[in-house]
């Protein structure tokens, strides 16, 4: 059974910083790219990050410069560490693993953290 755990979600003022965490069971966590995406109220799912098994990573234009997505394939776990946060990075946080071996792609949510920047 796939588990991906959130965790590091909460309340921060403007300009403040969160290190969101994802704790990822029953996959070879190793061979997945693992990536952040977030969902506003009334908007749709959007990418934030991803990470790929190699370690190459991709960023949202919105959160480049300010948000540093890393992996610890010794702990099966990947971070989102969030930096000069703001009022419209206010979302549900999720954690996704993919991977893609053709045709077939395996993909994952977990179940989402909230992150609420206001002052």
């Amino acid at each position: 059974q796939v588990q991906l755990v959130e965790s590091g979600g909460g309340l921060v003022q403007p300009g403040g910083s969160l290190r969101l965490s994802c704790a990822a069971s029953g996959i070879n966590f190793m061979i997945y790219t693992m990536g952040w995406y977030r969902q506003a109220p009334g908007k749709q799912r959007e990418l934030v990050a991803t990470i790929t098994s190699g370690g190459s990573t991709n960023y949202a234009d919105p959160v480049k410069g300010r948000f540093t997505i890393s992996r610890d394939n010794a702990k099966n776990t990947v971070h989102l560490q969030m930096n000069n946060l703001k009022p419209e990075d206010t979302a549900v946080y999720y954690c996704n693993a993919r991977r893609t071996i053709a045709p077939v792609t395996n993909n994952y949510w977990g179940q989402g953290t909230q992150v609420t920047v206001s002052s």
